[in-house]
């Protein structure tokens, strides 16, 4: 057996089917990105409104006014109107955030994102 009888390297064929899985991880990543962005905008919006002292004396209806009011400013969408509910009991205000976003992959293949956050203000 001589040295060129030898293989070196990658095949055109292997490298081949590592751009493919590579170009197919990328594909994904880019369509789920801007649901996952956005996702974050609403998290860092609600932990702002849980820290404002105003929080603890508004209504749950000045509540939900605020929270729409801010996702209107950063241009987001929830995909839902009832993705975010506001209960109030024994002095604790419990706002819950939970939506899903489907998100269209490739022909006939979606992919559901469920996102499901809680968060609490003390009244009292």
């Amino acid at each position: 057996m001589s040295i060129r009888s030898k293989q070196r390297g990658v095949s055109f064929f292997s490298l081949m089917i590592i751009l493919i899985v590579a170009g197919i991880f990328f594909a994904v990543g880019m369509k789920l990105f801007p649901v996952y962005w956005d996702h974050s905008l609403v998290t860092s919006m609600m932990e702002e409104l849980v820290d404002e002292p105003e929080t603890k004396k508004d209504s749950p209806t000045e509540t939900r006014m605020k929270i729409f009011k801010r996702l209107r400013i950063n241009q987001v969408n929830l995909p839902v109107q009832d993705a975010v509910k506001i209960d109030i009991k024994e002095g604790v205000k419990t706002l819950t955030l939970e939506y899903n976003v489907t998100v269209p992959m490739f022909y006939n293949v979606d992919a559901v994102v469920k996102f499901h956050e809680q968060y609490e203000v003390i009244v009292r």
